[in-house]
């Protein structure tokens, strides 16, 4: 019984800690957990798939069918019933995680964990969370329609939270001992800042300021290029981009405040792997004559997965694909015209202004020559267990005053203010409505005008043969450099000035070539009239992928398949021949030989079965740590170079004094590196295999899929057999990776497949928890079934009917 099998495991972690009927701080009284009247095996059996429920609100009756993956088909008369159904069903299945990521989004999981989260809430109410989700709020209220269908939605939820019975809270309210409360339209606008933070807040100005001040404007320019040389961009380099009539505006004469080294540490950052990739073909390269659409997002291995799998149909419009718990509509899918897919597009949309403040009052701060008023939000962040701490966050034109001598910095007179698109606020959920309703190119390209962040690259292809791609997103026109390190929040020429028209984001639509794909890669190069710089592009998936659609003529559904689960490694394949041919292998015991004989041997795919991934992973870790151990020995925040820039070091810099491991009197070379750290491995991987046996690349690896609380090991699932690593085309790393696959082929209606690293109930009890990660961990694929209409009902095991 995997009941049973999850409550031993869980007991494990447990019992050290917990009074069976005491409560310490803010862990639970185990006893009541255990309650079998209202604990934890209440949640056993929850599904409850045959029942009709009553919604209020609902004007008509909706029927929802549930396959055999427990995907639920839901058909109703308009939108505002579809969309109160949407949210009804996402919190029948997916209530705890809906609402835990919108208290993480706002700053409010203090409230729930007590003082130990107090310091991660701080940090987002600094990043202006809730004041993007407020901004995008009052944007989406200015569309009556867009707002009427998320408050169907909200009362959605609503309606299922009110029917719980606290015996049917989801087990981690248990757990935790708390209770859902009422959903609103904030917390929409909430989730779609959380992912606006995770695919479009990472940068590093502060670290790149740091680096030109220690190194120098030569030297930086040669570890931090603005493109790197083997650039294959998204909009393929034979763009022409003679109907763009505006340019960039001219640099001002720019003085970098090099004084960000009272900065030394900074906020936390987004992961660094969060990307993804797609791609569409035409019909001529199409083994059928259809257009193929793939996409694929990698992002952090979480259970409950972060994707939920809905059908939204209704007399006008007929959706199939990803949905996110909070958000309406499908967001990586298809209908019966149109498909759609996203990868991260990671444009740099976040810019830092060193702020001058009048005095310790910091009301006023200076600005083009004069003193400007200030405001100021208080926060108040809600402790468990303890009092309530108000944070005082002062506000100039630029955004909020993130670092000041009350977070992260030392000076009452000076600060840091964050200028973010995030910040200005958008109506992207009216994009994804509009995909979802959509019918030709017209209506996509319709779609993404009123989308402002995440910058993403947008794939699409339809039933009438289109194919395209928009890198699309709110971009400030910059001139050439603002941006890329610290601007001076006093000098009105370091504001931004404009944006870039929408109509003159990059963008590709029925190429020559016959296809189009992004990975996270530069998006153009340098004949686009307008600044971009290396902001941290991916530069291997997306030359994996790019040549393997050069390579032949015609392309069919397996490989599109292929693709996706393709594990070579170019970047091994790139460094290692020339650690071959460099590294003096005379000083190596006959057990290192064998090592290096083994990988020497290595074809550079990541295999579940092989050996030499773990050894490349394990040498190439290493390698990294100790070229630049020169940052690590910083007292201020700084980024290491980009790994494609570390390699090209090595090969045409080997002799560079960054090589010179500090820590020793020897002037090192990068030849002394390859085997210094080479015996490293040697010695690490003969002790893990003393301890752990065979280190072949999956049991190395050891890719998991965790809970969303971290310390539920229970509820996640460990040692997962799949190949890959956050450089092949495959990103699946320890617990990191594509966490959504979709193929679409745009026949009448399309037909479509798809996977996901989890399973449709968020009930670590249910047999649909993590009833895919098999599948998904093998390469295999669901064969979507997408119903035409409500007599079709082959693969349905119970039907469900939401009354007025």
């Amino acid at each position: 019984m995997k009941y049973f099998k999850l409550l031993l495991t869980l007991l494990l972690t447990l019992v050290v800690f917990f009074g069976l009927n005491s409560k310490f701080g803010s862990i639970p009284p185990i006893g009541k957990f255990l309650s079998p009247n209202q604990g934890f095996w209440q949640n056993e059996n929850d599904e409850n798939l045959s029942t009709t429920m009553q919604i209020n609100g609902l004007k008509n009756k909706v029927s929802v069918h549930y396959d055999n993956a427990l995907i639920p088909h839901v058909f109703a008369k308009n939108n505002t019933d579809l969309y109160r159904a949407q949210g009804y069903l996402t919190a029948k299945h997916r209530l705890w995680q809906l609402e835990f990521q919108t208290f993480a989004a706002g700053g409010r999981l203090s409230e729930i964990l007590g003082e130990q989260a107090l310091d991660y809430d701080r940090q987002e109410r600094r990043r202006g969370m809730l004041f993007g989700a407020e901004n995008a709020l009052l944007k989406m209220q200015e569309d009556p329609e867009t707002l009427s269908y998320i408050e169907a939605y909200r009362d959605g939820v609503n309606s299922y939270i009110h029917q719980l019975q606290p015996k049917e809270y989801p087990v981690e309210y248990k757990l935790l001992d708390y209770a859902p409360e009422a959903w609103t339209t904030k917390k929409t606008a909430l989730l779609l800042m959380y992912m606006t933070k995770m695919l479009a807040g990472r940068e590093s100005d502060m670290e790149r300021t740091n680096a030109l001040a220690k190194y120098g404007k030569d030297r930086f320019d040669l570890l931090y290029p603005d493109f790197f040389d083997v650039n294959d961009p998204v909009i393929s380099k034979e763009t022409d981009w003679s109907f763009i009539d505006i340019t960039m505006p001219e640099a001002p004469e720019q003085k970098i405040p090099i004084d960000s080294f009272s900065i030394s540490e900074t906020i936390n950052k987004p992961h660094p792997q969060n990307g993804s990739n797609n791609w569409a073909v035409s019909g001529e390269k199409s083994y059928s004559g259809h257009p193929i659409l793939a996409n694929d997002p990698h992002l952090s291995l979480n259970l409950p997965s972060i994707w939920f799998v809905m059908q939204l149909a209704t007399p006008e419009h007929n959706s199939y694909g990803a949905t996110l718990p909070g958000a309406l509509g499908i967001i990586s899918g298809y209908n019966n015209h149109i498909s759609w897919g996203e990868t991260n597009a990671t444009r740099d949309v976040i810019d830092w202004y060193k702020i001058e403040f009048k005095d310790n009052s910091r009301k006023e701060y200076k600005h083009d020559g004069q003193w400007k008023k200030t405001t100021q939000r208080i926060e108040e962040i809600k402790i468990r267990n303890g009092a309530t701490l108000y944070d005082t966050i002062i506000y100039t034109h630029h955004g909020p005053v993130t670092y000041d001598h009350n977070f992260k910095g030392n000076n009452a007179k000076a600060g840091f203010a964050m200028q973010w698109v995030g910040h200005i606020g958008g109506n992207n959920q009216r994009t994804f409505l509009k995909f979802n309703e959509g019918k030709n190119y017209e209506d996509y390209l319709d779609a993404l005008k009123s989308y402002t962040a995440p910058a993403q690259n947008f794939v699409f292809a339809s039933t009438e043969g289109d194919i395209a791609l928009w890198i699309q997103g709110q971009f400030p026109n910059k001139w050439k450099g603002q941006g890329k390190f610290l601007l001076d929040g006093s000098n009105p020429k370091h504001d931004w000035q404009s944006f870039i028209p929408q109509e003159f984001n990059a963008h590709s639509k029925n190429p020559e070539r016959g296809f189009v794909s992004s990975a996270n890669q530069h998006p153009v190069d340098t004949s686009y009239p307008f600044y971009v710089f290396n902001d941290g592009y991916e530069t291997y998936r997306n030359r994996v992928i790019n040549d393997f659609f050069r390579a032949k003529d015609k392309f069919d559904i397996q490989d599109f398949k292929n693709l996706q689960n393709n594990n070579y490694n170019l970047k091994a394949s790139e460094l290692l021949p020339y650690i071959f041919a460099n590294m003096d292998t005379s000083s190596l015991s006959n057990e290192e030989k064998e090592i290096l004989k083994t990988i020497k041997m290595w074809d550079f795919y990541s295999e579940i079965d092989q050996i030499a991934p773990s050894i490349w992973e394990s040498w190439w870790t290493k390698l990294y740590t100790i070229v630049w151990d020169e940052y690590d020995a910083e007292s201020v925040a700084m980024e290491k170079p980009f790994v494609y820039q570390t390699i090209y070091m090595f090969k045409n810099n080997p002799k560079d004094e960054l090589m010179d491991i500090i820590d020793t009197p020897k002037k090192e070379t990068a030849k002394d590196l390859f085997l210094m750290t080479f015996k490293e491995t040697a010695k690490e991987l003969t002790e893990w295999k003393a301890k752990h046996g065979d280190y072949n690349w999956s049991a190395y690896k050891a890719t998991f899929i965790g809970h969303l609380l971290q310390a539920l090991p229970a509820f996640s699932r460990f040692d997962v057999p799949i190949g890959g690593d956050y450089n092949t085309v495959n990103a699946a790393s320890k617990n990191h990776g594509p966490s959504w696959r979709m193929v679409v082929e745009m026949t009448t209606p399309p037909t479509g497949y798809g996977i996901y690293p989890g399973g449709q109930s968020g009930n670590p009890g249910s047999k649909y928890y993590d009833n895919f990660i098999d599948d998904w961990a093998a390469g295999k694929y669901m064969n979507l079934l997408f119903m035409q209409d409500q007599q079709d009902k082959k693969e349905i095991i119970a039907s469900q009917t939401l009354t007025p």
